[in-house]
C-alpha cells in the first residue's frame, strides 16, 4: 500500500456514481462459538472463562497465556468492527468460532448485503478436515473468503492448497509464496504481499505530547532468540534505566494503550526473519509502536521491503541487522525526535497501518462479486 493518501476526485456532472457496497465481515475467532454480533462477543469477553480451553486449568501460567491470547484475538474483532472506507458501508461485524461454522449458511441475509468470511494466521487448520467443503459451501452461498496469512502459511499449513481455490483475497508475508500454493489460487484471487500490522482500532490510544525519554521493548519469551537477547542486553548496558524490556507475556492487551508514555519503541527482527521466504517481512511491533505514538526503531530486513518504504518516508528509524553501534545511534536519533515528527508517525500508522485498514482496502480492491 502506498504511503500517500489519495483523495477521490469529485464526480463529473452527469457521471453515474457507483452504489456503495454494503459489506458484512464474519470473522473467525478461535475463542468465539456460535455466530454472534461482534459487539456482544466483545462485551462478554472480559468475563469469558478460559479454563475449559487449557490442558491444565490449575496451571496459573497456562491460564494467563490463554487469557492474553483470548484478549488479543478479541482485539481483531474490535479492529474489524471499526473498519471504515469511503466506498464501503460496513455492517456490524460478526464473530464465529468452530462450533458455529455452519451458521452463516442458514442465517438470513439483508438486501444487497455482501458477506466476507475473514480468517487469519494459521486458523484455517481449525476448520477441520471438512474445511475445503465448508469454504466451497460459503462461496456457493455468496460468502467471499479473505485470508490474512502469516508465518509461512503456504509452506507450513497442510490445508493451504485445498482452500486456496476458494479465496477472493489472500494477504500474506511470504516472498514468494510456495509455487504449488500460488498455482492453487484462483485466477480472480487478489494476492497482496503484506506483513501483519497492528490489531488496533485506529486512534484508540491517546497521543502523549510529553513522553518519558525512554526506550521500550515489548516482546515475548517465544521470540527471545540469542540474536534478539544480545541487542536487549546491549541496550540495557547502554541506556540503563532509560530502557525497559517487557518480554514475558505478562502485559494484557488493554495495558498496551498506555505504552505511548515511552518515547521510543525498539522493534528488532521478527522471529521468522532468517527464513528465506520471510526475509522481507517483520514483526508487528513497528506498527504497534507507531499507533501508540512511539518512534519505532526497527531492524532492517535483508531485502528491505515494506520497512524500506517506511524508512524513506521518515516514519521509522532503521539500523542494519545486528549492528549494535548503528542500533545505539538509531535510538539516540529517535529519542531526539521532536513532537511534530512523532505526531506525524502517530497519524500515519493509525490511518494506514492497522489490520482493519488493510482488510478494508483489500475488500475494496477486490471489487464487488462478479467483477
Amino acid at each position: 500500500m502506498s504511503l500517500l493518501t489519495l483523495e477521490a476526485a469529485p464526480p463529473r456532472t452527469g457521471a453515474t456514481v457507483a452504489p456503495v457496497r454494503r459489506v458484512r465481515v464474519i470473522h473467525f475467532c478461535p475463542w468465539a462459538s456460535r455466530l454472534q454480533d461482534g459487539a456482544a462477543f466483545l462485551h462478554a469477553l472480559p468475563q469469558f472463562d478460559v479454563r475449559p480451553r487449557v490442558s491444565n486449568p490449575r496451571d496459573p501460567a497456562l491460564l494467563q497465556m490463554a487469557r492474553l491470547d483470548c484478549d488479543w484475538h478479541g482485539e481483531n474483532v474490535r479492529a474489524f468492527a471499526a473498519m471504515r472506507h469511503e466506498s464501503l458501508e460496513f455492517l456490524p461485524v460478526q464473530a464465529v468460532g468452530v462450533a458455529g461454522l455452519l451458521d452463516p449458511l442458514v442465517t438470513p441475509v439483508g438486501p444487497h448485503e455482501e458477506r466476507w468470511f475473514v480468517v487469519t494466521g494459521q486458523h484455517p487448520q481449525m476448520l477441520g478436515a471438512s474445511g475445503e467443503r465448508l469454504l466451497a459451501a460459503y462461496v456457493q452461498h455468496g460468502i467471499r473468503i479473505l485470508y490474512y496469512a502469516f508465518d509461512e502459511a503456504s509452506r507450513t499449513m497442510p490445508c493451504f492448497a485445498a482452500i486456496a481455490p476458494r479465496l477472493s483475497v489472500l494477504i500474506h508475508d511470504e516472498a514468494p509464496l510456495a509455487p504449488a500454493a500460488r498455482a492453487a489460487l484462483s485466477p480472480g484471487c487478489l494476492a497482496l504481499h503484506r506483513s501483519w500490522v497492528a490489531n488496533l482500532a485506529p486512534f484508540t490510544a491517546p497521543f502523549c505530547e510529553e513522553p518519558e525519554e525512554k526506550i521500550l521493548f515489548l516482546g515475548s519469551q517465544l521470540g527471545l532468540s540469542p540474536h534478539r537477547q544480545r541487542q536487549i542486553d546491549f541496550l540495557r548496558g547502554r541506556f540503563k534505566d532509560r530502557f525497559t524490556a517487557i518480554c514475558d507475556h505478562s502485559l494484557p492487551v488493554g495495558q498496551r494503550l498506555g505504552l505511548g508514555r515511552h518515547k521510543v519503541g525498539f522493534c528488532p527482527e521478527g522471529r521468522k526473519f532468517g527464513v528465506e521466504a520471510m526475509s522481507r517481512t517483520h514483526t508487528d511491533r513497528p506498527f504497534w509502536s507507531g499507533c501508540l505514538g512511539m518512534a519505532p526503531v526497527s531492524e532492517d530486513s535483508r531485502s528491505g521491503g515494506r520497512l524500506e518504504e517506511l524508512h524513506r518516508a521518515g516514519l521509522i528509524w532503521r539500523y542494519p541487522r545486528g549492528d549494535l553501534k548503528a542500533l545505539a545511534e538509531a535510538c539516540e536519533r529517535a529519542l531526539a525526535a521532536p513532537v511534530e515528527a512523532r505526531r506525524r508517525i502517530y497519524e500515519h500508522f493509525n490511518r494506514s497501518e492497522t489490520v482493519g485498514t488493510v482488510v478494508a482496502e483489500a475488500i475494496h480492491a477486490a471489487g464487488p462479486s462478479g467483477d
